[in-house]
């Protein structure tokens, strides 16, 4: 089971190396404040965009880590020996302690959602460490190296490479691969330190911004509203509005997102930060920082596709007028080459990537990846045609208002009034591109839809980046000394209306974050540990193992094979439905049949056929049986050739391994 105590080690480990490294970085590039403010963002991006390919080559183990590491902190030394170009106004501009102090708080609450929590004999969870079930990722790197194995499904003679953004994932498997740590206490660590970073990144960005240090405890607070959904429950008196409005999906505000999905955050905060170097770019440019823009458009293209990828792909089209337009006219063709030069890199640091995700969008079929469909707000209640022409107004007047009720309105008009107002050229060419980057975020949550999976995760996370591009103008406008006294005050009522009518949500998703479900399966997950240890015991690293895809389903909201995903540490030939969607190259109707295949054998009704797929065609090398399983009483693993039997222990389990 996940160990607290190796979890803070692994996010301390994690802030402490990357925020050295992207301060060292980023004193050259950018002001102390936003330096220090997006230290821990840029450090975690170019760092693993630059390792990624690097052990590929030379190899992925501790030895290759610590050594690299320790290179780093050398060159990081030599770095502040040298001097850091910058003003003594924007010298003088800080975060204050007390703020970082506030957001490494308010991070624990994201983290504390993947952690286990004990009850008696049982062990509970909270419902985001369903999308963590992606630890699986990060055993199989720590454990087999890059490029990652696919954990999730394995079939003879099938790509076995894992088709997935999966760089912030690889970075965890970097610290615990440092530290002895396992999968699931390197994603609460690095969980805590996305938080953390993507924080601080808002707080360096919103005193900047506003040249006032109290602009950072603004920002942990709206970070920190949730959405207005269960005060609407309680208004109408009704625990359930879909007759009326569709259910919420999984949108969500930043407390939010970071809980469920840190990778695509993190991402979103690549991509802020990619708009803060474009604008340095245009201004002063330089080599350092052409490389930089690179290293942090690639680190966030392969943490998140849909973010890094598709949504800052708009928002750069958009911004690219705005940019070359404020270069002096001197410097605009020295401007395009450098911009040419870093594209050519991104593209040669992505290709793997995107070659890998094509192929598995052409296994899948199925049609485009990406559709244009606009957001759906109606339910059932009103007429379909109606409903049709009313979703179109009703995503911007209803659900983001809704779900963003603390820094949509007041982050909007905030945009707005630094656009118009006397702020200095660096910081209103700032605002200009970041409108851009959260105009594009909002308009591919509203009209694009990906058809990869059960839910729409292009627009479920296109959003995130504009969610902190709004979190940090609102706070940035509520003390911006330029604005008149009326319209601050405006925007600091809005703000905190939609923060107080959200405190219901935040506080039951705080205390169900914290205190995770009671499940029935609760006691069964606690046994898991040992089950495991014994499966590895006869299976070596390289192994795949098959277990009951429904094993201890109902310990998440969805079913979804955690046990395994947490705990194992070995590859699976095919580790269910919910995580088949994902990571297994099938087209849907191969996926159903031999998620149905998987289910039969461990019901007891497997044929002698589906014996011999296990074994030969799908490379299950071990196979583990245990009392709840139906296939406990009909053993189709005991009467098969293809199996021999290597451990039982009466009542807990069966380690079957392949002849």
């Amino acid at each position: 089971m996940a160990s607290p105590v190796n979890a803070v080690l692994c996010a301390l480990i994690a802030t402490a190396f990357w925020t050295l490294l992207g301060y060292a970085l980023g004193r050259h590039l950018f002001p102390r404040v936003l330096a220090l403010g997006a230290a821990g963002v840029i450090g975690w991006a170019a760092h693993s965009a630059v390792t990624l390919p690097v052990y590929d080559w030379i190899g992925f183990s501790p030895v290759t880590v610590v050594a690299i590491g320790a290179l780093c902190i050398l060159v990081s030394g030599f770095s502040f020996s040298l001097p850091a170009p910058e003003s003594d106004a924007e010298g003088a501009l800080t975060v204050p302690a007390w703020a970082f102090a506030t957001a490494a708080i308010l991070a624990l609450v994201p983290a504390a959602a993947i952690l286990p929590k004990f009850s008696g004999d049982a062990v509970q969870l909270a419902d985001p460490i369903f999308d963590h079930a992606k630890s699986a990722m990060i055993d199989a790197m720590a454990r087999l190296g890059v490029p990652p194995v696919n954990p999730v499904f394995g079939e003879f003679g099938a790509p076995g490479r894992l088709a997935y953004y999966y760089l912030w994932h690889f970075s965890a498997a970097e610290v615990a691969l440092t530290l002895g740590a396992s999968g699931w206490e390197a994603d609460i660590g690095l969980t805590w330190f996305t938080a953390f970073a993507s924080l601080s990144l808002m707080m360096g960005l919103a005193v900047w911004l506003c040249k006032r240090s109290a602009a950072a405890i603004w920002v942990v607070a709206l970070a920190a509203a949730g959405s207005l959904w269960v005060t609407l429950d309680w208004l109408v008196r009704a625990d359930d509005l879909a007759p009326l409005l569709w259910p919420p999906v999984g949108m969500g505000g930043w407390l939010f997102q970071a809980a469920w999905v840190p990778q695509h955050l993190m991402a979103a905060s690549c991509a802020v930060t990619t708009m803060l170097l474009l604008t340095r770019y245009a201004q002063r440019p330089s080599p350092t920082l052409i490389l930089t823009l690179a290293l942090v458009i690639v680190a966030g293209f392969e943490s998140s596709t849909f973010v890094g990828g598709v949504t800052f792909a708009i928002a750069g089209l958009v911004a690219a007028p705005i940019l070359f337009a404020a270069t002096a006219r001197a410097r605009r063709l020295r401007f395009m080459a450098g911009l040419a030069l870093g594209a050519l890199l991104v593209v040669c640091l992505i290709a793997p990537f995107v070659l890998d995700q094509w192929a598995t969008v052409k296994a899948r079929g199925g049609g485009a990846p990406i559709v244009v469909s606009h957001y759906v707000v109606f339910g059932e209640l009103l007429p379909r045609t109606l409903r049709r022409a009313l979703d179109v107004p009703a995503y911007w007047l209803i659900i983001l208002p809704i779900e963003l009720p603390a820094a949509y309105i007041g982050g909007a008009i905030g945009l707005a009034v630094a656009l118009r107002s006397a702020l200095p050229r660096p910081e209103k060419l700032v605002c200009a591109v970041l409108a851009c980057l959260a105009g594009a975020g909002l308009v591919v949550s509203w009209l694009l839809v990906s058809t990869l999976g059960d839910n729409n995760d292009l627009g479920l996370r296109a959003i995130i980046p504009a969610e902190v591009v709004l979190i940090v103008s609102a706070a940035a406008a509520v003390t911006m000394g330029f604005a008149s006294i009326p319209c601050r005050a405006v925007i600091a009522a809005i703000a905190l209306a939609g923060l107080v009518l959200s405190l219901p949500d935040t506080a039951k998703m705080i205390h169900d974050d914290i205190a995770g479900q009671q499940r029935p399966s609760g006691k069964a997950f606690a046994q898991s540990p040992e089950l495991w240890a014994a499966v590895r015991r006869y299976a070596s690293p390289a192994a795949r193992i098959a277990n009951n895809p429904l094993f201890v389903k109902d310990v998440t909201p969805w079913p979804v094979n955690i046990s395994w995903a947490l705990l194992a540490n070995r590859s699976s030939c095919f580790a269910g439905l919910e995580l088949a969607l994902a990571f297994a190259p099938l087209p849907p109707e191969r996926r159903e049949a031999i998620n149905a295949q998987f289910i039969r054998v461990f019901a007891g009704e497997g044929t002698p056929e589906d014996m011999r797929e296990m074994a030969a065609k799908y490379g299950c090398d071990a196979a583990v049986l245990v009392p709840t399983d139906k296939a406990w009483d009909h053993d189709p693993f005991a009467a098969s050739p293809d199996f021999r039997l290597a451990e039982t222990q009466e009542n807990r389990w069966r380690i079957y391994l392949r002849r």
